[in-house]
C-alpha cells in the first residue's frame, strides 16, 4: 500500500511539474511587452513596426529549424543585428520564458515534427540547463 501511494504521489508531481512547462499568461504577457512589435503574434516577424526595420525580423518556424535552445538563448540575452540584448530588462528565468515562447509560436501553422509533440515530456521541466548538463556541442561560428 505505502508503494501505491508513492507512486501515485510521484505520477502527480510529474504532471504538476510539466503544468509549468506549458505556455501561460505570464509568457503572453511578456512576449507582447517585448517581442509582439517586431515578431508579431504569431511569431512570423509581421510585427507592426517589422516594416519599417531595415531587416525583416525572422520567422520563429524557421529559427528552430536553424538554431539550438542555447543559441536561441543567446540571441535573446545578447541580442543580435537590430534585436536589442534583453539580459539586462529581464531576469534568466524571463528570458526562458522567451526561449519556450519561441518554440511555442514556432509549432504554429507547421507540421511539427514527431519529436516536438513529446518535447515537454523530454525536457521533463522547462529550467533544466541542458547545455549545462550535456555541454555545448555549438562551433565558434554558431555562437556569433
Amino acid at each position: 500500500m505505502f508503494r501505491f501511494r508513492a507512486f501515485i504521489f510521484l505520477l502527480v508531481t510529474f504532471f504538476i511539474s510539466l503544468a509549468g512547462c506549458g505556455r501561460n499568461q505570464r509568457m503572453d504577457a511578456l512576449y507582447a511587452q517585448r517581442c509582439v512589435s517586431c515578431h508579431g503574434w504569431s511569431g512570423r516577424g509581421d510585427g507592426a513596426v517589422a516594416a519599417s526595420l531595415l531587416v525583416s525580423p525572422p520567422d520563429f518556424r524557421q529559427t528552430v529549424e536553424r538554431k539550438s535552445t542555447g543559441q536561441i538563448r543567446r540571441i535573446i540575452s545578447n541580442g543580435r543585428g537590430m534585436m536589442p540584448a534583453f539580459s539586462p530588462a529581464l531576469r534568466p528565468a524571463q528570458i526562458s520564458d522567451m526561449v519556450s515562447m519561441v518554440r511555442f509560436l514556432s509549432r504554429e501553422g507547421r507540421a511539427v515534427s514527431w519529436w516536438e509533440k513529446y518535447d515537454t515530456l523530454v525536457v521533463a521541466h522547462c529550467s533544466v540547463p541542458w547545455d549545462a548538463v550535456f555541454g555545448s556541442d555549438d562551433t565558434d561560428d554558431e555562437k556569433r
